[in-house]
């Protein structure tokens, strides 16, 4: 054998044996073929598999190019060489898919290219908990942007990849959040902004527990806006309708005083909820118009419970937040 057979023959053989090494740590499955050296004259060949194995771990993107050459050359001799490369282009194929969901959610905002890219990803992997929570996220900024093509989607992201983080799975990070409580926060608060018309009381539960962790969505205005819109068009609309189809105009029996009881402890939740709002919104010139709307609500609602008096009123709001949250009754 010539002196180049033979170094031909030695570098594949070392650079089969470090792909399969990578291949298995990676999980990849090769075939039980024979995977003995083979012996090459063909210096591009070896020159190609060089490149690549002394850049995959330093370089990732050159190793990229590297791999696609030579796939272009030698993919149709289908030998072990060509399988093991196709399984690392394919994982980091699959790892840049990652990387781009998340930039196309943070970061470009497109919430359409992310939930097409997003059945890609999760075709790939379902249970990767980081694109989980970015496509949780992406339904929720694309909600508060008065898109709700997405909803069903981002619902059933978010309600799975919290249910991954409080069985105590971890993604590979927790940015752009601040960490658990505060992805948990964001994941609950997606729910309860897509379910706010098409199931209030899921809502309510999801913007309760949004609400009970420490993080910025506590001091927004609008999570206790649409908490408060959350009792009205469910509870307090379902308890109204009964009351007045069945007790309205009628002398009062222990039946229609429990009813509205039930009616009222309602309202004291929705008046709780505005006057949180209302106080949230403080001096911010960019929820003034929102303030004055929701104070008129809350006064309206404040009264009813205080025979037609606004007495008391502002030191409630000024208190709103001091207070533990009310549960649903």
């Amino acid at each position: 054998m010539s002196t180049r057979k033979i170094f031909n023959y030695l570098a594949m053989g070392l650079l089969l044996a470090t792909l399969t090494l990578m291949s298995n740590a990676a999980g990849a499955q090769p075939q039980s073929k024979n995977t003995n050296s083979q012996e090459t004259d063909d210096k591009v060949k070896v020159d190609l598999y060089t490149r690549f194995i002394d850049t995959y771990k330093s370089n990732e993107a050159v190793a990229y190019a590297t791999a696609k050459d030579y796939l272009q050359r030698y993919i149709k001799e289908n030998d072990e060489y060509s399988k093991y490369i196709q399984l690392w282009v394919a994982d980091y194929e699959r790892k840049q898919r990652l990387v781009q969901l998340r930039d196309v959610v943070y970061s470009d905002r497109n919430f359409v290219e992310a939930f097409k890219l997003g059945k890609q990803v999760m075709a790939e992997d379902p249970n990767h908990l980081d694109s989980l929570i970015a496509l949780g996220n992406a339904g929720y900024l694309a909600a508060s942007a008065r898109n709700e093509t997405f909803n069903a989607e981002a619902i059933g992201y978010a309600q799975k990849a919290i249910q991954m983080i409080e069985s105590g799975k971890t993604p590979e990070s927790w940015s752009p959040f601040k960490g658990k409580n505060d992805t948990l926060a964001y994941l609950y608060s997606t729910i309860g902004l897509l379910k706010l018309k098409s199931a209030p009381d899921e809502s309510i539960n999801a913007l309760l527990q949004t609400a009970s962790f420490e993080s910025d969505l506590k001091k927004l205005p609008t999570l206790y806006y649409y908490l408060a819109r959350a009792y009205e068009t469910g509870p307090y609309a379902k308890l109204s309708a009964e009351y007045q189809k069945n007790f309205a105009g009628k002398p009062e029996t222990p039946e229609s005083k429990q009813a509205i009881d039930k009616l009222n402890q309602v309202i004291d939740r929705i008046v709780d909820a505005y006057a949180r709002a209302v106080a949230a919104a403080g001096t911010d010139p960019q929820q003034a118009a929102n303030k004055a709307t929701w104070l008129a609500t809350l006064t309206n609602f404040y009264k009813f419970r205080h025979q037609d008096s606004d007495a008391g009123l502002p030191e409630f709001i000024a208190s709103a937040l001091t207070r533990p949250l009310p549960a649903k009754p």
